[in-house]
């Protein structure tokens, strides 16, 4: 892939998330060269955009947003801060949304806990986190980290879900033959109490 197409691609799917639309097939692309850019680099990802205590700040996030657990990989392994870093490096809103949310959640980690959000203790985190994750919290001093995350856990969920690690996570086997399609009881006896038969 050409830069001149490669930078084009990143610059239309930057401004598809901004929108709120993004194709399946754009996000791999994302991976894809997220991946090549890590290869050229020894094998570890460095930021374009983000400084050491931002990506920081950004991989813990996403850490949080998407955990790994015993079902699911989790936004690390699925490449989210890498996602969100490269279409960060072009695109000017979405590096300033990730930046300005980031420091307010640094300032608002200070404020109630004396340290930045990456160096707060993990039930500190998540407590920040537990106030900004929901609009019903929304007030003066929190509607902007709201508006933050839910841009942040919207776009770590399309990375993650377009990652190979989420394609596996939800089970998706590709476009292949089936000799027999099985439908679970549990769904036919939903269908049926809702179609009032």
């Amino acid at each position: 892939m050409s830069d001149v197409s490669r930078r084009d691609l990143l610059r239309n799917v930057a401004i598809a998330v901004t929108v709120g639309g993004i194709s399946v097939a754009d996000a791999q692309h994302v991976h894809t060269m997220a991946a090549e850019d890590a290869a050229n680099s020894g094998g570890v990802y460095k930021s374009k955009v983000f400084n050491d205590h931002e990506w920081a700040s950004l991989r813990r996030l996403c850490e949080l947003i998407f955990p790994a657990d015993e079902h699911s990989k989790g936004a690390l392994e699925g490449g989210a801060p890498e996602f969100i870093d490269l279409l960060a490096s072009h695109n000017d809103e979405i590096r300033d949304r990730y930046t300005g949310g980031l420091a307010w959640m640094d300032n608002a980690s200070q404020s109630r806990f004396e340290s930045k959000f990456v160096d707060a203790k993990p039930e500190q985190q998540i407590a920040l986190l537990d106030v900004i994750a929901y609009r019903k919290n929304a007030a003066p001093d929190t509607s902007p980290g709201i508006k933050f995350f839910d841009f942040a856990r919207k776009m770590t969920s399309d990375a993650y879900y377009t990652s190979k690690a989420g394609i596996a996570d939800l089970g998706y086997m590709g476009n292949i033959g089936m000799a027999q399609f099985h439908v679970p009881p549990e769904a036919i006896e939903y269908a049926l109490k809702r179609s009032g038969l």
